[in-house]
Protein backbone atom coordinates (compact mmCIF):
# COMPACT_ATOMS: atom_id res chain seq x y z
CA UNK A 1 0.00 0.00 0.00
CA UNK A 2 1.44 3.33 -1.04
CA UNK A 3 1.26 6.40 1.20
CA UNK A 4 -1.34 7.84 -1.16
CA UNK A 5 -3.48 4.71 -0.91
CA UNK A 6 -3.09 4.69 2.86
CA UNK A 7 -4.35 8.27 3.02
CA UNK A 8 -7.30 7.41 0.79
CA UNK A 9 -8.44 4.38 2.77
CA UNK A 10 -7.53 6.01 6.06
CA UNK A 11 -9.93 8.85 5.28
CA UNK A 12 -12.61 6.29 4.44
CA UNK A 13 -11.98 4.47 7.71
CA UNK A 14 -12.19 7.66 9.78
CA UNK A 15 -15.38 8.70 7.97
CA UNK A 16 -16.89 5.30 8.70
CA UNK A 17 -15.84 5.45 12.36
CA UNK A 18 -17.20 8.98 12.77
CA UNK A 19 -20.56 7.98 11.27
CA UNK A 20 -20.64 4.86 13.44
CA UNK A 21 -19.87 6.68 16.68
CA UNK A 22 -22.43 9.37 15.83
CA UNK A 23 -25.25 6.89 15.21
CA UNK A 24 -24.48 3.37 16.49
CA UNK A 25 -28.21 2.89 17.09
CA UNK A 26 -28.60 2.31 13.35
CA UNK A 27 -27.59 -1.27 14.05
CA UNK A 28 -29.36 -3.83 16.24
CA UNK A 29 -27.47 -4.00 19.52
CA UNK A 30 -27.41 -7.81 19.28
CA UNK A 31 -26.62 -9.38 15.89
CA UNK A 32 -29.23 -11.64 14.32
CA UNK A 33 -26.75 -14.41 13.54
CA UNK A 34 -26.45 -18.03 14.56
CA UNK A 35 -23.25 -19.68 15.83
CA UNK A 36 -20.98 -20.55 12.91
CA UNK A 37 -22.79 -18.31 10.44
CA UNK A 38 -19.89 -15.90 9.99
CA UNK A 39 -17.40 -18.77 9.87
CA UNK A 40 -19.36 -20.38 7.05
CA UNK A 41 -19.58 -17.07 5.16
CA UNK A 42 -15.80 -16.59 5.15
CA UNK A 43 -13.39 -18.52 2.93
CA UNK A 44 -11.95 -21.64 4.52
CA UNK A 45 -8.46 -20.69 3.32
CA UNK A 46 -6.63 -17.37 3.28
CA UNK A 47 -5.81 -15.75 -0.09
CA UNK A 48 -2.58 -16.69 -1.83
CA UNK A 49 -2.35 -13.23 -3.39
CA UNK A 50 -3.14 -9.89 -1.82
CA UNK A 51 -6.65 -8.53 -2.33
CA UNK A 52 -7.82 -5.02 -3.11
CA UNK A 53 -8.62 -2.86 -0.10
CA UNK A 54 -12.00 -2.03 -1.65
CA UNK A 55 -12.95 -5.71 -1.37
CA UNK A 56 -11.68 -5.98 2.20
CA UNK A 57 -13.60 -2.89 3.31
CA UNK A 58 -16.73 -4.12 1.55
CA UNK A 59 -16.55 -7.45 3.34
CA UNK A 60 -16.02 -5.67 6.64
CA UNK A 61 -19.30 -3.83 6.10
CA UNK A 62 -21.12 -6.84 4.62
CA UNK A 63 -19.92 -9.63 6.93
CA UNK A 64 -18.18 -8.37 10.06
CA UNK A 65 -20.41 -5.50 11.18
CA UNK A 66 -23.68 -7.52 11.00
CA UNK A 67 -22.09 -10.21 13.20
CA UNK A 68 -20.98 -7.72 15.86
CA UNK A 69 -22.56 -7.04 19.24
CA UNK A 70 -22.45 -3.25 19.40
CA UNK A 71 -20.97 -2.21 22.73
CA UNK A 72 -21.12 1.42 21.59
CA UNK A 73 -24.90 1.15 21.12
CA UNK A 74 -26.88 3.38 23.52
CA UNK A 75 -29.10 0.39 24.29
CA UNK A 76 -26.19 -1.79 25.38
CA UNK A 77 -27.05 -2.24 29.06
CA UNK A 78 -26.13 -5.85 29.70
CA UNK A 79 -22.60 -5.51 31.08
CA UNK A 80 -20.45 -2.65 32.31
CA UNK A 81 -20.03 -0.31 29.36
CA UNK A 82 -16.78 0.00 27.45
CA UNK A 83 -17.53 3.10 25.41
CA UNK A 84 -15.04 4.13 22.75
CA UNK A 85 -14.94 7.92 22.67
CA UNK A 86 -13.52 9.71 19.61
CA UNK A 87 -10.43 10.98 21.51
CA UNK A 88 -9.70 7.44 22.67
CA UNK A 89 -10.06 6.08 19.14
CA UNK A 90 -7.60 8.69 17.88
CA UNK A 91 -5.17 7.65 20.59
CA UNK A 92 -5.48 4.02 19.43
CA UNK A 93 -4.72 5.07 15.87
CA UNK A 94 -1.50 6.79 16.86
CA UNK A 95 -0.51 3.89 19.12
CA UNK A 96 -1.03 1.48 16.22
CA UNK A 97 0.97 3.69 13.86
CA UNK A 98 3.89 4.05 16.28
CA UNK A 99 3.71 0.29 16.94
CA UNK A 100 6.21 0.38 19.82
CA UNK A 101 6.94 -2.13 22.55
CA UNK A 102 7.45 -0.57 25.96
CA UNK A 103 9.09 -3.57 27.63
CA UNK A 104 12.12 -1.49 28.61
CA UNK A 105 12.58 2.22 29.12
CA UNK A 106 15.16 2.10 26.33
CA UNK A 107 12.79 0.27 23.96
CA UNK A 108 10.39 3.24 24.13
CA UNK A 109 10.81 6.01 26.71
CA UNK A 110 7.47 7.55 25.70
CA UNK A 111 5.53 4.40 26.62
CA UNK A 112 7.10 4.16 30.06
CA UNK A 113 7.11 7.81 31.05
CA UNK A 114 3.67 8.73 29.67
CA UNK A 115 2.25 5.73 31.52
CA UNK A 116 3.74 6.93 34.78
CA UNK A 117 2.60 10.53 34.27
CA UNK A 118 -0.93 9.59 33.17
CA UNK A 119 -1.41 7.18 36.07
CA UNK A 120 -0.15 9.94 38.37
CA UNK A 121 -2.92 12.19 37.07
CA UNK A 122 -5.47 9.43 37.64
CA UNK A 123 -4.22 8.95 41.20
CA UNK A 124 -4.71 12.66 41.85
CA UNK A 125 -8.16 12.72 40.27
CA UNK A 126 -9.38 9.76 42.32
CA UNK A 127 -7.78 10.67 45.65
CA UNK A 128 -5.36 7.76 45.88
CA UNK A 129 -2.03 7.95 47.72
CA UNK A 130 0.65 9.83 45.80
CA UNK A 131 3.36 7.25 46.46
CA UNK A 132 1.56 4.32 44.81
CA UNK A 133 3.25 2.80 41.77
CA UNK A 134 1.04 2.22 38.75
CA UNK A 135 1.18 0.26 35.53
CA UNK A 136 -1.30 -0.77 32.86
CA UNK A 137 -2.36 -4.32 32.01
CA UNK A 138 -5.05 -5.44 29.58
CA UNK A 139 -7.96 -6.35 31.89
CA UNK A 140 -8.81 -6.50 35.58
CA UNK A 141 -8.47 -10.28 35.53
CA UNK A 142 -4.79 -9.85 34.67
CA UNK A 143 -4.44 -7.10 37.27
CA UNK A 144 -5.95 -9.29 39.98
CA UNK A 145 -3.68 -12.19 39.09
CA UNK A 146 -0.66 -9.90 39.47
CA UNK A 147 -1.99 -8.69 42.82
CA UNK A 148 -2.21 -12.29 44.02
CA UNK A 149 1.31 -12.96 42.74
CA UNK A 150 2.66 -9.96 44.65
CA UNK A 151 0.75 -11.04 47.75
CA UNK A 152 2.18 -14.55 47.48
CA UNK A 153 5.68 -13.12 47.16
CA UNK A 154 5.04 -10.81 50.11
CA UNK A 155 4.00 -13.79 52.25
CA UNK A 156 6.71 -16.21 51.11
CA UNK A 157 9.89 -14.94 49.43
CA UNK A 158 10.85 -18.50 48.45
CA UNK A 159 7.82 -19.03 46.23
CA UNK A 160 9.65 -17.43 43.28
CA UNK A 161 12.11 -20.31 43.12
CA UNK A 162 10.31 -23.14 44.89
CA UNK A 163 6.75 -22.50 43.75
CA UNK A 164 3.60 -21.98 45.75
CA UNK A 165 3.82 -23.91 48.98
CA UNK A 166 0.78 -25.85 50.18
CA UNK A 167 -1.43 -24.02 52.63
CA UNK A 168 -1.66 -20.54 51.14
CA UNK A 169 -5.20 -19.17 51.33
CA UNK A 170 -6.97 -16.31 49.53
CA UNK A 171 -10.17 -14.64 50.77
CA UNK A 172 -12.86 -12.82 48.84
CA UNK A 173 -16.63 -12.36 49.03
CA UNK A 174 -19.39 -14.51 47.59
CA UNK A 175 -20.09 -11.63 45.20
CA UNK A 176 -16.51 -11.19 43.98
CA UNK A 177 -15.54 -11.54 40.35
CA UNK A 178 -14.42 -14.97 39.15
CA UNK A 179 -10.99 -13.53 38.32
CA UNK A 180 -9.95 -14.02 41.96
CA UNK A 181 -10.44 -17.77 41.62
CA UNK A 182 -8.84 -17.80 38.18
CA UNK A 183 -5.80 -15.98 39.51
CA UNK A 184 -5.45 -18.48 42.35
CA UNK A 185 -5.73 -21.33 39.86
CA UNK A 186 -3.11 -19.82 37.55
CA UNK A 187 -0.64 -19.20 40.38
CA UNK A 188 -0.84 -22.67 41.85
CA UNK A 189 -2.66 -21.56 45.00
CA UNK A 190 -5.65 -23.58 43.88
CA UNK A 191 -9.36 -22.98 43.70
CA UNK A 192 -9.96 -25.00 46.88
CA UNK A 193 -7.86 -22.46 48.77
CA UNK A 194 -10.08 -19.52 47.88
CA UNK A 195 -12.49 -18.77 50.71
CA UNK A 196 -15.73 -17.10 49.67
CA UNK A 197 -16.83 -14.98 52.60
CA UNK A 198 -20.53 -14.49 53.33
CA UNK A 199 -22.21 -11.17 52.54
CA UNK A 200 -24.88 -9.10 54.25
CA UNK A 201 -28.31 -8.12 52.88
CA UNK A 202 -26.67 -5.43 50.74
CA UNK A 203 -24.26 -8.03 49.27
CA UNK A 204 -21.22 -6.62 51.10
CA UNK A 205 -18.53 -8.82 52.61
CA UNK A 206 -19.08 -9.38 56.33
CA UNK A 207 -15.87 -8.44 58.20
CA UNK A 208 -16.68 -10.68 61.18
CA UNK A 209 -17.06 -13.66 58.84
CA UNK A 210 -13.71 -12.82 57.24
CA UNK A 211 -11.97 -12.65 60.61
CA UNK A 212 -13.50 -15.97 61.65
CA UNK A 213 -12.35 -17.66 58.44
CA UNK A 214 -8.80 -16.34 58.91
CA UNK A 215 -8.69 -17.55 62.51
CA UNK A 216 -9.98 -20.97 61.49
CA UNK A 217 -7.33 -21.34 58.77
CA UNK A 218 -4.53 -20.17 61.05
CA UNK A 219 -5.61 -22.75 63.64
CA UNK A 220 -5.22 -25.42 60.95
CA UNK A 221 -1.68 -24.28 60.20
CA UNK A 222 -2.63 -22.67 56.88
CA UNK A 223 -1.13 -19.39 55.64
CA UNK A 224 -3.58 -16.58 54.73
CA UNK A 225 -1.86 -14.45 52.08
CA UNK A 226 -4.41 -12.16 50.43
CA UNK A 227 -7.86 -10.66 50.88
CA UNK A 228 -9.61 -9.20 47.84
CA UNK A 229 -12.29 -6.63 48.63
CA UNK A 230 -14.56 -5.23 45.93
CA UNK A 231 -15.75 -1.69 45.32
CA UNK A 232 -18.53 -2.21 42.81
CA UNK A 233 -19.23 -5.93 42.49
CA UNK A 234 -20.17 -7.32 39.09
CA UNK A 235 -23.71 -8.44 39.89
CA UNK A 236 -24.93 -5.58 42.07
CA UNK A 237 -22.11 -2.96 42.33
CA UNK A 238 -22.10 -3.45 46.11
CA UNK A 239 -19.25 -1.91 48.07
CA UNK A 240 -17.38 -4.00 50.61
CA UNK A 241 -16.50 -2.26 53.92
CA UNK A 242 -12.88 -1.73 52.92
CA UNK A 243 -11.87 0.18 56.05
CA UNK A 244 -12.97 -2.66 58.35
CA UNK A 245 -11.39 -5.26 56.06
CA UNK A 246 -8.15 -3.28 55.95
CA UNK A 247 -7.98 -3.30 59.76
CA UNK A 248 -8.36 -7.09 59.77
CA UNK A 249 -5.61 -7.42 57.15
CA UNK A 250 -3.34 -5.15 59.18
CA UNK A 251 -3.99 -7.20 62.31
CA UNK A 252 -3.01 -10.46 60.65
CA UNK A 253 -0.36 -9.14 58.28
CA UNK A 254 -2.28 -10.05 55.12
CA UNK A 255 -2.06 -8.31 51.73
CA UNK A 256 -5.24 -6.38 50.83
CA UNK A 257 -6.18 -6.02 47.18
CA UNK A 258 -9.15 -3.86 46.14
CA UNK A 259 -10.98 -4.71 42.94
CA UNK A 260 -12.52 -1.44 41.78
CA UNK A 261 -12.53 -2.37 38.11
CA UNK A 262 -15.97 -0.84 37.55
CA UNK A 263 -16.55 1.71 40.29
CA UNK A 264 -12.99 3.04 40.54
CA UNK A 265 -13.75 5.55 37.81
CA UNK A 266 -16.54 7.06 39.91
CA UNK A 267 -13.95 8.54 42.27
CA UNK A 268 -13.23 11.30 39.72
CA UNK A 269 -16.48 12.79 41.06
CA UNK A 270 -15.77 13.69 44.71
CA UNK A 271 -19.30 12.91 45.89
CA UNK A 272 -18.65 9.20 45.24
CA UNK A 273 -15.45 9.06 47.30
CA UNK A 274 -17.46 7.60 50.19
CA UNK A 275 -17.22 4.23 48.44
CA UNK A 276 -13.42 4.30 48.66
CA UNK A 277 -13.05 4.83 52.40
CA UNK A 278 -10.22 2.58 53.53
CA UNK A 279 -8.79 2.01 50.05
CA UNK A 280 -5.80 4.15 51.00
CA UNK A 281 -4.76 1.34 53.34
CA UNK A 282 -4.79 -1.31 50.59
CA UNK A 283 -1.62 -2.92 49.29
CA UNK A 284 -2.88 -2.93 45.71
CA UNK A 285 -5.88 -1.81 43.71
CA UNK A 286 -7.17 -2.10 40.17
CA UNK A 287 -9.53 0.10 38.16
CA UNK A 288 -10.49 -0.08 34.49
CA UNK A 289 -10.62 3.19 32.53
CA UNK A 290 -11.99 1.13 29.64
CA UNK A 291 -15.19 0.57 31.64
CA UNK A 292 -16.35 4.04 32.67
CA UNK A 293 -13.74 6.57 31.54
CA UNK A 294 -14.56 6.54 27.82
CA UNK A 295 -11.31 4.74 26.95
CA UNK A 296 -11.41 1.98 24.30
CA UNK A 297 -10.81 -1.53 25.56
CA UNK A 298 -8.36 -2.67 26.78
CA UNK A 299 -6.89 -0.57 29.62
CA UNK A 300 -6.73 -1.83 33.20
CA UNK A 301 -4.78 0.23 35.73
CA UNK A 302 -2.99 -1.53 38.59
CA UNK A 303 -1.62 0.34 41.60
CA UNK A 304 0.45 -0.95 44.48
CA UNK A 305 2.23 0.51 47.49
CA UNK A 306 4.76 -2.36 47.27
CA UNK A 307 6.20 -2.30 43.74
CA UNK A 308 9.26 -4.13 45.03
CA UNK A 309 7.10 -7.19 45.83
CA UNK A 310 5.65 -7.15 42.32
CA UNK A 311 9.12 -6.78 40.86
CA UNK A 312 10.50 -9.63 42.95
CA UNK A 313 7.67 -11.83 41.74
CA UNK A 314 8.36 -11.26 38.05
CA UNK A 315 11.72 -9.68 37.28
CA UNK A 316 13.84 -12.01 35.19
CA UNK A 317 16.31 -10.28 32.90
CA UNK A 318 18.17 -12.24 30.25
CA UNK A 319 21.50 -10.81 29.11
CA UNK A 320 20.14 -9.47 25.83
CA UNK A 321 17.66 -7.26 27.73
CA UNK A 322 20.05 -5.82 30.31
CA UNK A 323 20.35 -2.04 30.30
CA UNK A 324 22.34 0.50 32.26
CA UNK A 325 20.69 1.27 35.59
CA UNK A 326 18.98 4.59 36.26
CA UNK A 327 16.42 5.14 39.05
CA UNK A 328 14.09 7.00 36.67
CA UNK A 329 14.27 4.41 33.89
CA UNK A 330 11.41 2.02 34.72
CA UNK A 331 11.47 -1.28 32.85
CA UNK A 332 7.84 -2.35 32.70
CA UNK A 333 8.71 -5.94 31.81
CA UNK A 334 9.87 -6.33 35.45
CA UNK A 335 6.35 -5.81 36.75
CA UNK A 336 4.37 -8.64 35.27
CA UNK A 337 4.10 -11.70 33.07
CA UNK A 338 4.03 -9.87 29.70
CA UNK A 339 7.33 -8.91 28.11
CA UNK A 340 5.67 -6.87 25.40
CA UNK A 341 3.76 -3.74 26.41
CA UNK A 342 1.38 -1.87 24.12
CA UNK A 343 1.18 1.91 24.25
CA UNK A 344 -2.10 1.80 26.18
CA UNK A 345 -1.41 5.00 28.10
CA UNK A 346 -1.62 7.04 24.91
CA UNK A 347 -5.38 6.61 24.45
CA UNK A 348 -5.97 7.26 28.17
CA UNK A 349 -3.88 10.43 27.90
CA UNK A 350 -5.95 11.56 24.90
CA UNK A 351 -9.18 10.93 26.82
CA UNK A 352 -8.06 12.63 30.03
CA UNK A 353 -6.83 15.71 28.21
CA UNK A 354 -9.89 15.92 25.95
CA UNK A 355 -12.58 15.49 28.63
CA UNK A 356 -10.74 16.81 31.68
CA UNK A 357 -11.62 15.53 35.14
CA UNK A 358 -14.82 17.52 35.27
CA UNK A 359 -15.99 16.28 31.87
CA UNK A 360 -15.53 12.66 32.89
CA UNK A 361 -17.16 13.32 36.28
CA UNK A 362 -20.16 14.89 34.53
CA UNK A 363 -20.63 11.78 32.37
CA UNK A 364 -20.50 9.52 35.43
CA UNK A 365 -22.93 11.73 37.34
CA UNK A 366 -25.40 11.54 34.47
CA UNK A 367 -25.20 7.75 34.28
CA UNK A 368 -25.83 7.50 38.02
CA UNK A 369 -28.75 9.94 37.71
CA UNK A 370 -30.30 7.81 34.96
CA UNK A 371 -29.94 4.68 37.09
CA UNK A 372 -31.62 6.39 40.04
CA UNK A 373 -34.46 7.45 37.76
CA UNK A 374 -34.92 3.86 36.60
CA UNK A 375 -34.84 2.67 40.22
CA UNK A 376 -37.68 5.09 41.01
CA UNK A 377 -39.73 3.72 38.13
CA UNK A 378 -39.19 0.19 39.38
CA UNK A 379 -40.12 1.15 42.95
CA UNK A 380 -43.31 2.83 41.74
CA UNK A 381 -44.52 -0.22 39.77
CA UNK A 382 -46.17 -2.81 41.99
CA UNK A 383 -45.43 -5.56 39.46
CA UNK A 384 -41.67 -5.24 40.06
CA UNK A 385 -39.29 -5.22 43.01
CA UNK A 386 -35.70 -4.10 43.36
CA UNK A 387 -33.38 -6.85 44.54
CA UNK A 388 -30.29 -4.85 45.52
CA UNK A 389 -29.25 -1.29 46.36
CA UNK A 390 -28.19 0.84 43.39
CA UNK A 391 -25.27 2.99 44.58
CA UNK A 392 -23.91 3.63 41.08
CA UNK A 393 -25.33 3.05 37.60
CA UNK A 394 -26.57 -0.54 37.75
CA UNK A 395 -30.12 -1.48 38.76
CA UNK A 396 -31.07 -5.03 39.75
CA UNK A 397 -34.79 -5.82 39.84
CA UNK A 398 -37.26 -8.53 39.00
CA UNK A 399 -40.84 -9.08 38.00
CA UNK A 400 -42.83 -10.46 40.94
CA UNK A 401 -43.19 -13.85 39.34
CA UNK A 402 -41.22 -16.97 38.66
CA UNK A 403 -37.62 -17.18 37.48
CA UNK A 404 -38.92 -18.50 34.17
CA UNK A 405 -41.10 -15.42 33.72
CA UNK A 406 -38.14 -13.13 34.42
CA UNK A 407 -35.91 -15.02 32.00
CA UNK A 408 -38.65 -14.72 29.38
CA UNK A 409 -38.76 -10.95 29.93
CA UNK A 410 -35.01 -10.75 29.36
CA UNK A 411 -35.24 -12.80 26.18
CA UNK A 412 -38.13 -10.71 24.78
CA UNK A 413 -36.34 -7.44 25.48
CA UNK A 414 -33.09 -8.63 23.93
CA UNK A 415 -34.94 -9.94 20.86
CA UNK A 416 -36.10 -6.38 20.14
CA UNK A 417 -32.67 -5.37 18.84
CA UNK A 418 -33.05 -2.03 20.63
CA UNK A 419 -31.90 -2.93 24.13
CA UNK A 420 -29.55 -5.56 25.57
CA UNK A 421 -29.91 -6.40 29.28
CA UNK A 422 -28.44 -9.17 31.39
CA UNK A 423 -29.49 -11.19 34.41
CA UNK A 424 -27.96 -12.55 37.58
CA UNK A 425 -28.97 -14.71 40.52
CA UNK A 426 -29.36 -13.03 43.91
CA UNK A 427 -30.43 -14.94 47.00
CA UNK A 428 -31.42 -17.86 44.82
CA UNK A 429 -33.70 -15.88 42.51
CA UNK A 430 -33.12 -14.87 38.89
CA UNK A 431 -32.88 -11.10 38.64
CA UNK A 432 -32.88 -8.68 35.73
CA UNK A 433 -29.85 -6.43 35.59
CA UNK A 434 -29.58 -3.15 33.67
CA UNK A 435 -26.21 -1.39 33.52
CA UNK A 436 -25.90 2.21 32.34
CA UNK A 437 -22.44 3.32 31.28
CA UNK A 438 -22.44 4.05 27.58
CA UNK A 439 -21.52 7.54 26.43
CA UNK A 440 -24.44 7.50 23.94
CA UNK A 441 -27.15 6.46 26.43
CA UNK A 442 -29.73 9.15 27.24
CA UNK A 443 -32.82 9.35 29.41
CA UNK A 444 -34.89 8.56 26.33
CA UNK A 445 -32.89 5.34 25.90
CA UNK A 446 -33.49 4.31 29.51
CA UNK A 447 -37.18 5.17 29.25
CA UNK A 448 -37.44 3.04 26.12
CA UNK A 449 -35.74 0.15 27.93
CA UNK A 450 -38.30 0.41 30.74
CA UNK A 451 -41.14 0.45 28.18
CA UNK A 452 -39.77 -2.70 26.57
CA UNK A 453 -39.40 -4.42 29.95
CA UNK A 454 -42.95 -3.50 30.97
CA UNK A 455 -44.28 -4.68 27.62
CA UNK A 456 -42.43 -7.97 27.94
CA UNK A 457 -43.81 -8.40 31.46
CA UNK A 458 -47.31 -8.33 30.02
CA UNK A 459 -46.41 -11.49 28.15
CA UNK A 460 -46.26 -10.14 24.63
CA UNK A 461 -43.43 -9.00 22.42
CA UNK A 462 -41.28 -6.39 24.11
CA UNK A 463 -42.78 -2.95 23.74
CA UNK A 464 -46.11 -4.31 22.49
Amino acid sequence: MTPEEFRKYGHQAIDWAADYLEHPERYPVLPAVKPGELTDALPARGPEQGEAMEAILADFERLIVPATTHWNHPGFMAYFGISASPPGVLGEIFAAALNVNGMLWKSSPSVVELEQVTLGWLRQWTGLPEDWFGCIYDTASTSTMHALAAAREFADADCRTKGARPGMVVYTSEQAHSSVEKGAMALGIGQDNVRKIAVDDAFRMRPEALAAAIESDRALGLRPCCVTATVGTTSTTSVDPVAAIAEICRRYGIWLHVDAAYAGSAAVAPEFRWAFEGCEHADSMTTNPHKWLMTPVDCSVFYTRHPEALRRAFSLVPEYLRTAGDPRAVNLMDYGVPLGRRFRALKLWFVMRSFGREGLAAAIREHVRLAQELARWVDADERFERTAPAPFSVVCFRYKGTDEENRAIQERVNASGEIFISGTVLQGRFTLRLAIGNRATTEATVRRAWELICGAARGGAAGA
